[in-house]
Formats: C-alpha cells, structure tokens, sequence
C-alpha cells in the first residue's frame, strides 16, 4: 500500500485531493512532500504513513532524552543542515532522527563520520527542530555559521579603527540579524511577555518570561563571543546609540510576525559584565480587551459593569507590576465606548492601541506629566478619562477634581488589596472626605495561571498540603497538570485574574472619612459580601481553574 492509500484508509485524504495532489507532482518529487505542500495534510500525518510504507518507526520525540556525549560526537553540520538528530547507541548501531529517509548520503555520510551502523527513525522537521533546541540551545545553527564567518573574517574586522562602524558591521551581518530574529520569534512562539538578555561572569544568559515565570533557555557557549553584536543588533532596530555603554536607553521595535502585529519595548541598563537588555513583547494579535474573558466570576462581573456604568467617580485597579491592571482598564474601555462618548487616556507608556479612543504619551522630560496632561485633557470635553497610575498628590488631587466635575475616571493604584486604596489615597495628601465621595469602586487583582487542558488531571489532595483558610467543605478531589509538550512540562498554559471587588457604601465612606484602618474597611466590605482575592483564587482551585500552589505563590493568608 502506497503513501496516499494509507493516508485515505486513516481519513486524512480524500480521493479527489489525492489525484489533485499526483497532477501537480513534479518530476523527483515525493508524493508525500506535494500533500504537505498544498495543505491535504499535516507533515506528522504523511511521516506516520511512509513509516508504514517503507516500515521505518516514527517518533514523536517528546520523551526522548539523549546523552550528551553521544551529541558532541555527532557532526554538527549535519545536525544544523540536515536536520538529522542523534538519539540513541547500541551494539554498534547509531539510531537518527531524520525527515527524510530518502536523504542516503547524508546518512551514509553520518555513518562515516561516526563510524557505525546508522538506523533511521522516522520525525517531523519540527519535531527535531523542538529537539535540537532543547539540548543545544537557541541559534545553533545561526551560531555555527558565525563562528566560521568571524574565523574567516577576524582580519578584517580588526583592521576597523573606529569602534561605532565595527559595531554597526557585526550587527548588519546576515547571521546576527538571523540570530536575532530567532531569539524574538521564539519568544512569540512560546506565549514570552518578556525576553531577558543578562550578561553574567561566565557569559550571556537568556531567559523568557512565560505566564509570570521566567525560563532560562538554552543556548550554545558560542553565543558569548556574538554579546556586543546581539546587542548591537537591537539597538539598531530599536533606533538608539550604539556606542552609548554608560547610560540607560529606551526604544521600541515594531514587528509583523506570521501576519500579526507585534510590539517590542527595549530597555538597555549597564551592568557589571555589560549591558542587559529587557525586551517586552505585546502581541496585538494574541490580546482581546473583553472583561468576559479575563476571570470575573458572574456575580463580580454584575457589579464591576455597574460601576463601569457611572456617570461621573473615580474607580481604581491595585496590584502589583504585571497583575493585568492595564488589561482591565482596556476592557472595561472597550466595553462602554461608542460613537456618543469621548474617552481619553494618559498614558505611559501606551501599551496597546485601542480604536475609538484617543491616547496621550507622558513625556516627564518635557513637562507632560500625568497631572499636566489630565489638566489639558479637560479642555477636550471628554465623558471618560483614564489615568494609566495615580503615583503621587498633584496626579490624585487633579483626579479628584475631574470625577467632581462630571467625569468618569479611571486609573490604577499600587496596594496589596481594594481596602488598601482609601489608605493610600489620604497617605499621598488627599483629604479623607474627598476620597470617600468620589471612589466608587476599587478592584485588586492577581493573575494566575491556568492548569494545561492538554494533560489536565484530577486527584485526591492530602488534607496536610491544604491552607488552614482553603474550604474543604463538598471537596473529594482538585484538578492539576501533569506537563506536556503544548506546556513545555510546566502543567500550566495561559493567566486568569483572580478580583477583589469593592464597591464604596456609605458605611465605607464613614469609616474612609473618620481615617479608619484598611483593617476595618476590610472587615465593613466583608460584611457587606466583598470576596478576597484568596477566597476568589480557591473558588477557581475549586472549579478545576487553577491550582493551590499557584493561589499561594500570588496571594497572603491575611488577604
């Protein structure tokens, strides 16, 4: 049985594609290599059927670990051009990981580079790709091609005198402006908010921030002869001095990555070793601003769109740097705009671009702070104004002002918890009475991750690894990930925020006005059927949402 008859008994391929397929085979060309092509099928799929055909195993190569050594004997060129992978040795006989089992020279050519018997196994291009990267790092193959460019290259590059020319040659180079890509798209690729190049004693190290954690990534010790280069690199496409070592710099690079629009903020700081660069990454393409999707429960969502509602007050969102502040400010903008009201932000810096809303940049420098943009943003006549954060009086006192002249203001505030926000409102020189007439509302979030649908299992907890404050109450079993491919092992894929929503009674205006403790505005929002952020986080560990640990890592027992 051929290839596309094994493909149409597994239901892969129909008749009519298979005959499409064969009228536009070429001459040389592998009938299965033509399927992949015009998208009958996927390559895993035409790879498991010429397996069977030719009676080669397939591997998947999700579980394969492979011994070090056997690596470093291994030609590298033939892992990086070939794409054959080495992966297990036994009585002689070497066992690849290849593509294309047609590719007899290159196998013939492994056999005599390690002088044994070489065994094929069948894998996707991708697959070995994910394999290769796992045990040599990002950029090898870019990396091996640098290296035999600077051996040939060195003389001339040490014949430039001026260094700003040598350092803008080495980052136009074809290899750095490769290798550069790849560190970036692999950042997209694995869901990275955040790519971190930190120059350590022994060389560069590179880490991605995935769902709130930060991964160290492997790369080949190579790479550190190519730091200024890479560094260079990013300093062009981000518009900045290349020759400037001493002083901090921020930038901004503009990206379309398979179609989408990607944002990356650049931000470079002198270190001991050299210079680190942080590289934050908004994806356009990937966010969608909808309160609905965030993780409100119903019964939060009902009172955070009534107080989006308002007609005029101030309504606050706390939290840490990176809670999905900015995130709900978004959506609760997108929810309520339309043709009837101005809404205008002042932001810094604007992290995404909202349709339908018009958006300032602070600029400190210049003078165009927070307060001075929210006083010249009055004489737009907005209905909604947003007030990326109240960091000190003059920006909270003209917040005030604005909300008790007819408008709605939105902004963000840094405290542990919603209570906290009256506190640190009179702390910054606001009067009590002011703050407790025009807060409507303050919600403090967290985000945390969600357990991986891919490998999402249920299992009975040991009463001794649960909180003394979890609510055992109707609880047999909770849900956890086991680690997959689709979460690189982590049992985690993709955020929900967990909400403290409090909403501003006349109780609570009592209690701001008479300067009580966030003690005591906790314990009057309690009453009244506020949910903490704990008590918000162990009703998604209870719906199978997330897990206790991650509810642990991002909130207090006393909050």
């Amino acid at each position: 049985m051929q290839v596309g008859e094994i493909l149409i008994s597994q239901g892969h391929l129909t008749e009519h594609q298979l005959e499409l397929a064969r009228q536009a085979q070429a001459d040389g060309k592998r009938l299965d290599q033509v399927l992949v092509e015009m998208g009958f099928v996927q390559e895993d799929d035409a790879l498991r059927a010429l397996a069977q055909e030719l009676d080669i195993p397939y591997d998947d190569l999700a579980d394969v670990e492979v011994e070090p050594s056997l690596i470093e004997a291994f030609p590298a060129k033939l892992i990086y051009r070939a794409s054959l992978f080495p992966l297990n040795r036994r009585n002689g006989t070497l066992t690849v990981a290849t593509s294309d089992p047609f590719d007899l020279y290159t196998l013939d050519e492994a056999a005599a580079a390690t002088g044994l018997s070489v065994e094929p196994v069948l894998s996707s291009r991708e697959n070995i790709s994910r394999l290769v990267k796992r045990h040599l790092g990002l950029g090898g193959e870019t990396i091996d091609e640098l290296v035999a460019q600077r051996e040939d290259d060195i003389e001339v590059i040490s014949e430039l005198s001026d260094e700003v020319g040598e350092l803008a040659e080495m980052a136009q180079e074809a290899s750095v402006i490769r290798l550069v890509n790849e560190i970036l798209l692999e950042a997209v690729e694995q869901r990275a908010s955040d790519v971190h190049l930190e120059p350590q004693e022994r060389g560069l190290r590179i880490r991605y921030r995935v769902d709130g954690l930060l991964h160290s990534q492997p790369a080949p010790p190579e790479i550190n002869r190519f730091q200024a280069a890479i560094l260079s690199r990013l300093k062009i496409m981000a518009r900045l001095n290349i020759a400037e070592k001493r002083l901090p710099q921020d930038g901004r690079i503009k990206l379309r990555v398979a179609g989408r629009d990607i944002d990356v903020r650049v931000s470079v700081i002198p270190m001991l070793y050299g210079e680190g660069v942080v590289l934050r990454i908004l994806d356009k393409g990937r966010m969608v601003f909808n309160l609905k999707n965030i993780g409100m429960d119903d019964a939060t969502y009902a009172v955070f769109e009534d107080l989006i509602g308002n007609p005029h007050g101030i309504l606050l969102v706390t939290g840490p740097t990176g809670s999905g502040k900015t995130t709900t400010l978004y959506s609760a903008l997108n929810e309520i705009k339309s043709d009837t009201t101005k809404i205008i932000t002042v932001e810094d810096p604007i992290e995404y671009h909202l349709d339908g809303i018009n958006q300032i940049q602070v600029h400190t420098r210049i003078g165009l702070t927070f307060a001075a943009g929210l006083r010249s943003i009055l004489r737009h006549d907005p209905d909604v104004i947003l007030i990326g954060e109240i960091r000190d009086h003059e920006t909270a006192e003209s917040a005030i002002q604005s909300s008790l002249t007819g408008h709605l203001v939105f902004s963000t505030l840094h405290t542990n918890d919603a209570p906290g926000a009256f506190t640190r409102l009179v702390d910054m020189g606001v009067e009590p009475y002011l703050a407790a007439s025009t807060v409507e509302g303050v919600m403090a979030q967290r985000l945390v991750r969600t357990i991986c649908r891919s490998c999402k299992v249920s299992y009975r907890p040991d009463e001794r690894d649960l909180p003394e404050d979890f609510p055992r109450e109707g609880v047999d079993r909770l849900e956890r990930g086991e680690g997959c491919r689709a979460c690189q092992g982590s049992g985690y894929h993709g955020r929900l925020g967990i909400f403290e929503l409090l909403r501003t009674t006349d109780a609570i205006r009592d209690l701001t006005i008479g300067r009580a403790s966030s003690s005591a505005i906790r314990a009057q929002a309690a009453s009244e059927g506020m949910l903490s952020l704990r008590e918000d986080g162990w009703r998604k560990v209870r719906e199978g949402i997330t897990t206790v640990e991650e509810v642990l890592r991002v909130s207090k027992g006393s909050v």
